[in-house]
């Protein structure tokens, strides 16, 4: 018999997401519902300071209330509610659990970047397309930061979250994301996001031909834009994206305004303002690697949650 369903709501920086699932008599965890919106809480994550601002607040916890009511469709046996890098860096972070909590009922748990990225670890344990791999590289890019892991045997060799978010650096890198993006800066972000993998410590050390997965929004919204080109629907698209498709997909967009990119089948018009250094910053990851490739996983930090609430 499954066990009872439990509820993960993850607020991330650019989307709030929704997954209910739960463990089946084999002992994997299954996925019932999946659900995501856009309410973008880490706006301004790139100052020095940053502060979650009342709009991005209040628009989250409308978000999160919303997906707590479907999820109680499912009569989920626990909640839980977790936030990453645009909370866990606010000054006012700890503010916002609380106003959280008011406002459902359930604590808001504010994972550390060494958290975010053991999770994202654990959730593609929940992929039967990844049973067989045994050295592996995983990246996760969200709105806030990058995580960057190393497999080696099926264990976690390395693990490190970097502030490579797409919407912190927009925010660092582009004077106007309505415009065309500036190609001139690429140089500029390219060596930045270098700069940042080799200070982290994050090293390539796997033997060459390492295959990476990418999980989060960045790497399934490039398959959604490459499948819907081909005609595809998502669920019958190609889930693997090879490092020129995506340099081609960035040529792509780099010349259109946030208004044209808004229109291309596939990506969601509340990312269109972001995608761009998005790709650019996946473009620069597999080239410091040598990565040919990212496998696209559905399996993430939620499904690591999952696992983690589920026993």
């Amino acid at each position: 018999m499954a066990s009872p369903p439990v509820a993960i709501i993850d607020l991330g920086s650019n989307s709030i997401k929704l997954l209910v699932a739960t463990r089946t008599p084999g002992g994997d965890v299954q996925a019932l519902k999946l659900r995501t919106l856009d309410a973008r809480i880490g706006a301004g994550i790139s100052r020095a300071h940053p502060v979650l601002g009342e709009a991005g607040m209040e628009a989250a916890i409308e978000a999160i209330q919303a997906l707590l009511l479907e999820a109680e469709a499912l009569h989920c046996d626990r909640h839980v509610l977790v936030a990453t890098s645009a909370v866990r860096d606010a000054g006012n972070g700890s503010e916002f659990a609380r106003r959280v909590k008011n406002a459902t009922g359930h604590p808001l748990r504010i994972l550390s970047g060494e958290e975010e990225a053991n999770l994202i670890g654990r959730g593609l344990t929940a992929d039967p397309a990844l049973t067989n791999w045994k050295e592996f590289y995983v990246f996760d890019l969200g709105g806030g930061s990058l995580e960057c892991l190393a497999f080696r045997g099926r264990r976690t060799e390395q693990a490190v979250s970097l502030q490579l978010g797409c919407v912190r650096l927009t925010e660092q890198f582009v004077p106007d994301p309505a415009a065309p993006f500036p190609v001139a800066v690429v140089p500029r972000i390219q060596e930045f996001i270098r700069g940042t993998l080799k200070n982290a410590g994050f090293a390539f050390s796997l033997p060459g031909g390492a295959s990476a997965v990418g999980t989060g929004g960045t790497v399934t919204t490039a398959r959604a834009i490459l499948g819907a080109r081909a005609g595809q629907a998502f669920d019958t698209s190609v889930p693997v994206i090879s490092t020129p498709q995506l340099r081609g997909l960035f040529d792509l967009l780099a010349p259109l305004t946030l208004d044209e990119r808004r229109r291309i089948p596939g990506l969601p018009p509340g990312r269109a303002d972001v995608f761009p250094i998005a790709v650019l910053t996946l473009v620069t990851v597999a080239e410091a690697g040598g990565l040919a490739s990212f496998h696209n996983s559905l399996c993430n930090l939620r499904h690591g949650l999952a696992a983690e609430v589920l026993g």
